[in-house]
């Protein structure tokens, strides 16, 4: 009965302060938005007695409903908990924020009880112990996503965004249902515990079917490409819901994957499939989120490429790393949403005349080679040698970033101050990657499957990634010695266009734009 309590108070709570919002729709509902804030407080209360009773008693399951191995139910483990702690303290901030933010909007008490009810919906659904709660919850937190998009209805940028992501979300609820009813079929329960336990003696055809399904749920729900388009539109909306939407909601599909990591390992096809897709969502996001002016506009493509890593490192079977990237990406993405504006302003006092430091094709060789060593160095501390292979792989990625880094310390106009701060900040950054993945894999041990050895297909895939993350950060590093040619000027265009990937799927779709937006 605990974990039914703790697992399902946060949300009760949360339901409670929306029906007093929706009471009083109106402008400055004082009385409601308190509760709001209150409900927020005590949802991470009870999330933080979650990750008590798993801390001391070990995952567990508590059936608030069940037929036949069907109904409502919570699982508590180290997945589940670690996203209730992060949903529930983000919602309580943004919450916190839209209090000031909404003040004196006409319909404030509305816009507070659907972020209360969105973040309800989240939190059940991160822990849902049974496949018709997670179900119900994945359209209910989409229903509430949409409804806050809406916020300001008459918007014609906000209708037409809309209308697009329920096209995406149509088909990514199908998907889900799929892979629902499939799960049902094979395993004969509704129990997610009973499922990921029997899930490895498990294979063939309609497994495979049930783990495409989770893929295309996922990858829908978390905007990759080409179903991205709605993600990196969604200006219209207050800020409170860019800071929900890209800090918590948007995460959904990278938890519906590691929830069911054991499933997904059946079927290595599907894995190789997202770590293409994730690999090109990554490498497209980052490159356009370079080139867009709007402040907004470019932490939204950030959140593509974000998601788009955290789908290759589950295509890379590296689920703990993809659960503490959801958490790491969340509270930074959380933090740059609210103070956008503060930031706009702080950049644009701080702009002083003076030298670039530009580094030159040596500069750049000799960064990447004392990233090597220093990626080298760290990682025997760590044991970098009994690491999985995709651990590695993915460690020399995240260093080319590193690279870049010090390519602008190792540049010949750089002060030594800046060269050495690199330095410092490289080695730290390849410190904290080891640290951090060895903490998850910790923490999450017994709860999501061992990274299995790559076959041949893996090992090719893991190669061509190598290389394309190599040559993309060879080439941002060395973009300002060639950035003036006409050709890169030409090329700066179609990327800030995002290749014109979203136009197209414009079309296909029939073309979603209205009228009066074309002017």
């Amino acid at each position: 009965m605990s974990t039914v309590l703790a697992a399902y108070l946060g949300p009760l709570a949360l339901c409670l302060a929306a029906f007093l919002s929706f009471k009083s729709p109106g402008l400055r509902p004082f009385a409601a938005l308190r509760v709001s804030e209150i409900a927020g407080l005590a949802a991470i209360v009870f999330a933080l007695a979650s990750g008590f009773l798993v801390w001391t008693g070990g995952a567990a399951t508590g059936a608030l409903f069940e037929l036949g191995g069907f109904g409502l139910s919570a699982r508590l483990d180290a997945v589940s908990v670690t996203m209730a702690i992060l949903v529930s303290f983000v919602g309580w901030i943004v919450l916190r924020f839209s209090r000031v933010y909404m003040d004196g909007e006409a319909r404030q008490g509305w816009f507070t009880g659907w972020i209360c009810l969105t973040l309800a919906a989240v939190l059940l659904l991160v822990t849902a112990g049974n496949l018709v709660q997670l179900v119900l919850a994945w359209f209910a937190t989409g229903a509430g996503l949409m409804r806050l998009l809406l916020t300001y209805p008459d918007r014609p940028g906000a209708q037409r965004v809309v209308r697009k992501k329920r096209v995406v979300a149509l088909f990514s609820d199908l998907s889900l249902v799929v892979a629902a009813i499939g799960m049902a079929v094979v395993f004969g329960t509704g129990d997610i515990a009973t499922i990921l336990a029997e899930a490895g003696g498990n294979a063939g055809w309609l497994l495979w079917i049930v783990a495409g399904a989770l893929a295309l749920a996922a990858v829908m729900k978390s905007a990759q490409l080409p179903f991205h388009g709605w993600l990196t539109e969604v200006m219209e909306a207050p800020t409170p819901v860019s800071a929900l939407l890209h800090a918590g909601v948007i995460n959904a599909g990278g938890f519906l994957l590691i929830r069911f990591a054991d499933v997904m390992l059946t079927a290595p096809i599907v894995l190789a499939f997202l770590l293409m897709l994730g690999g090109l969502t990554a490498l497209v996001g980052g490159l356009v989120m370079l080139t867009q002016p709007a402040v907004k506009t470019s932490l939204a493509w950030s959140t593509v490429a974000q998601m788009g890593f955290m789908i290759l490192q589950c295509g890379l079977a590296l689920f703990p790393l993809a659960l503490l990237h959801i958490v790491a990406h969340s509270l930074y993405k959380a933090h740059a949403f609210l103070a956008s504006g503060e930031a706009v302003a702080r950049v644009a006092a701080s702009r002083r005349p003076g030298p670039i430091a530009i580094p030159n094709a040596r500069a750049v060789m000799r960064a990447f080679l004392v990233a090597l060593a220093i990626y080298a160095v760290v990682g025997s501390v760590f044991g970098l040698m009994s690491k999985s292979p995709q651990a590695i792989a993915l460690g020399a990625i995240l260093i080319f970033g590193v690279a870049y880094l010090l390519a602008q310390g190792f540049a010949d106009a750089a002060p030594k101050a800046l060269t050495r701060r690199t330095a410092l900040w490289s080695v730290a950054a390849s410190a904290s990657y080891f640290a951090l993945q060895s903490f998850s894999a910790w923490l999450t041990k017994g709860v999501l499957p061992a990274t299995p050895s790559p076959g041949p297909l893996e090992w090719a895939l893991i190669i061509l990634a190598l290389v394309t993350f190599g040559a993309t950060a060879v080439a941002q590093a060395t973009f300002p010695l060639w950035s003036g040619h006409p050709s890169v000027a030409g090329m700066r265009v179609h990327v800030a266009n995002g290749f014109y990937i979203n136009a197209l799927i414009d079309r296909w779709l029939g073309n979603w734009r209205i009228t009066e937006d074309r002017a």
